[in-house]
């Protein structure tokens, strides 16, 4: 949907099509017929925008076949939706039974995922409505924290900087400016906002930004206002937001809520579990390892890389982040103008939920 900002810009909100599994084209139109125009329907809107998530295999059918990328296009038209962001960090098997760290591969080292993010910046130009001259692409925040060393850093420097020119070139030849922003997650190279300064500041290319997960900015305890204004004084491109709640135990020494918490721990997503001690912050790559013996300290609250919904908290002991959320929100919108004009809700986890 739009919203006018009172800066008179227009904010697209969008929610991401990842809770949808699908690998295929086929899928993909499947998706808008079973689910995205349904949601249109209900909510009595004439429009409705969606942040497509395109496997390899649908991405490779339509950055080949112009007639494939037609066919999209006119479904999206037809059926009242539009197209401003892709999610990019999935390369495929996101709907699989065990996803966890495979999610993070190919990384930024690895050819494919530039030839991937291309392919998608390339498919975003041509989905974009008439009216609409930018589009952004979230990615992986660069690789899983390991292994990573200087030469594959190197590697993933070299590729972002070839999509950066890649983005130039699209932009001369087809008048749409995509916008790709590496996306923080505890456990990765970029684990926080502040870790993604470094990297993109070195790249200082306007269309090489950061997305910033509300669910991920919550998990690694990071305080909304400071991490954007960070972002802001170092000059990196807000790119876009992914609206979206983690998990949260106030009191994960007790047996409730432990008893409470293990109710998510389950085998498809990658669920990494953080505490902010006086030292600093510690964590788990996931929940299991967390609730096991004493592998996280327990004196301080927990939180988890869940993605709850956001219309219900979960039943108590157990609360969600929305408070980060709402926080950054009012910072990414509610000021003079605008930090970013793309934010999609991504809660994909329904089919994990106890």
């Amino acid at each position: 949907m739009r919203f006018r900002h009172p800066d008179g810009s227009t904010v697209h909100l969008a929610y991401c099509t990842n809770v949808h599994p699908a690998e295929t084209l086929d899928g993909v139109l499947a998706q808008l017929r079973d689910h995205c125009e349904p949601v249109r329907r209900r909510l009595g809107r004439d429009r409705l925008g969606i942040g497509l998530w395109l496997a390899k295999d649908a991405a490779d059918a339509l950055v080949t076949d112009p007639s494939a990328l037609r066919v999209l296009r006119t479904e999206l038209d037809r059926r009242g939706l539009e197209v401003v962001t892709l999610n990019g960090f999935p390369y495929e098997g996101f709907g699989a039974e065990e996803v966890k760290y495979r999610v993070y591969k190919p990384d930024w080292t690895d050819p494919e995922r530039l030839d991937h993010t291309t392919a998608l910046t390339r498919v975003l130009a041509g989905l974009l409505p008439d009216d609409v001259t930018e589009g952004t692409v979230s990615t992986l925040p660069l690789a899983w924290r390991t292994p990573y060393d200087d030469d594959r850093a190197a590697l993933a420097h070299k590729a972002l900087t070839t999509l950066a020119e890649r983005l130039d070139a699209l932009h001369e030849l087809t008048g749409r400016s995509i916008r790709v922003g590496l996306e923080p997650e505890p456990g990765c190279t970029i684990e926080t906002t502040a870790d993604a300064i470094g990297p993109l500041s070195a790249i200082g290319h306007d269309r090489i930004g950061v997305c910033v997960d509300t669910c991920h900015l919550a998990t690694s305890f990071e305080d909304p206002h400071t991490a954007l204004d960070a972002l802001t004084h170092a000059g990196v491109p807000i790119v876009k937001s992914q609206l979206s709640a983690a998990l949260h135990a106030e009191h994960p020494h007790l047996p409730d809520v432990r008893e409470a918490l293990a109710a998510f721990d389950e085998p498809r997503f990658l669920h990494q579990t953080r505490t902010a001690t006086a030292s600093g912050l510690r964590g788990t790559d996931d929940l299991g390892e967390a609730l096991e013996g004493d592998a996280l300290p327990d004196a301080r609250p927990w939180r988890a890389h869940f993605h709850v919904p956001l219309h219900a908290a979960p039943a108590a002991p157990l609360t969600s982040t929305l408070p980060v959320l709402q926080a950054a929100l009012t910072r990414l919108v509610g000021g003079a103008r605008p930090l970013t004009r793309h934010l999609e809700v991504e809660t994909y986890t329904w089919q994990a939920l106890p």
